[in-house]
């Protein structure tokens, strides 16, 4: 009975299977790393939809503000209004690097679309880099998976080497074990790269987006740029009929000198009969 009894637990065992729970700790240190990067992956996950969203990024009460002051010509607060630290979002950075541009340059009119468009690569390389960590879990997962596999079939093999016989249950059941640190791996990347993909995928969407908004504003300001009177020249170049009236007028000719006159035959005294 006792045998018996031995032989239906154990087929109860095998039916019922390992948990999940058992499966985590039979893959070792490397099983337990994993775990821990599925809890950063996570958190990863919660923050980058918190950030990567459309109200955060490009809030509706920032856009119309901005375009409200700038139609009434107001450079000056929409540019306080988005260097406030209360309005800091995707948006309005973008938007103060270029009204910065517009005030404090000579030709801002002109030079305000690549200010924004320096600002606009900025601003997404910045949330690409913020999405950097994810892709890293996702890519080093599956090799500490692998990692782990290794080193379980090492000890395997090791196993059987001690041993008299060669005992192919337990060098299945190692191989197994082994194994778990694979699967944990790639159940960690999968959703992991899948995930790094949308979210790069929604920031180029956002910055799309962001690009057709600004654009649409700027128009406001090449208006307000060509409005402004033209300053007046500060150097002057002299024509010839300017030069011939703004030069003095030549002194009338002098009278002959006295000598002259004195140089002239004057008529004798008496006359003809002088002369006789």
């Amino acid at each position: 009975m006792t045998r018996l009894h031995f032989l239906l637990a154990q087929s109860d065992n095998a039916e019922r299977g390992a948990s999940w729970l058992e499966t985590v700790q039979s893959g070792g240190a490397v099983g337990y790393i994993i775990i821990a990067l599925s809890i950063g992956a996570l958190a990863l996950v919660v923050m980058h939809l918190l950030q990567i969203r459309r109200s955060a990024l490009l809030p509706p009460v920032h856009m119309e503000q901005v375009e409200s002051m700038l139609a009434a010509d107001d450079v000056n607060g929409a540019l306080e209004y988005c260097l406030d630290p209360e309005n800091d979002s995707y948006f309005t950075r973008i938007m103060a690097a270029g009204l910065t541009r517009f005030q404090k340059s000579a030709f801002g009119a002109f030079e305000i679309k690549n200010a924004i468009e320096e600002a606009g690569e900025d601003q997404t390389a910045r949330l690409y880099r913020s999405t950097d960590a994810l892709g890293l879990i996702g890519s080093i997962a599956p090799l500490l998976g692998l990692l782990g596999t290794v080193l379980g079939m090492v000890g395997a093999f090791e196993s059987i080497s001690k041993s008299s016989a060669s005992d192919y249950e337990a060098l299945a059941s190692n191989i197994s074990l082994a194994l778990v640190t694979t699967l944990l791996g790639l159940i960690l990347a999968i959703p992991v790269i899948a995930l790094f993909t949308f979210f790069r995928n929604r920031i180029d969407a956002f910055a799309s987006e962001a690009g057709l908004e600004i654009e649409r504003l700027v128009l406001y300001l090449e208006s307000a740029g060509s409005a402004r009177p033209a300053q007046p020249a500060t150097r002057s170049y002299a024509t010839p009929s300017t030069a011939q009236a703004a030069a003095p007028a030549s002194p009338p000719p002098a009278a002959a000198p006295a000598a002259t006159a004195a140089a002239r035959p004057r008529p004798r005294p008496g006359g003809e009969g002088a002369g006789a």
